[in-house]
């Protein structure tokens, strides 16, 4: 066996072990992010149902379907990160 295919072989191992790690940073990233938007959508959605009770029943439904969005965007980085750890 060449020193050249040794070298390939190791460095393709090493290569798949960082895809790893690059998912499990990525996964973790999608739901911080997603965590600290649903956060901020949540305060500010009290914050100004609080100034304008009358206005409550609009606020709410735009909160919910924001923080719905927000959530479907970190599902989909996840299911990209698992793809990236299984395939």
């Amino acid at each position: 066996m060449s020193t050249l295919s040794i070298i390939l072989q190791t460095s393709a191992e090493a290569a798949a072990q960082w895809a790893k790690m690059g998912a499990a940073f990525g996964a973790g990233i999608a739901v911080i992010g997603a965590a600290l938007g649903i956060g901020r959508i949540g305060s500010s959605a009290l914050e100004s149902i609080a100034r304008q009770p009358e206005a409550a029943n609009d606020i709410r439904s735009s909160m919910i379907l924001t923080a719905a969005f927000v959530e479907g965007v970190a599902f989909f980085a996840i299911v990209v990160c698992l793809l990236v750890l299984f395939v």
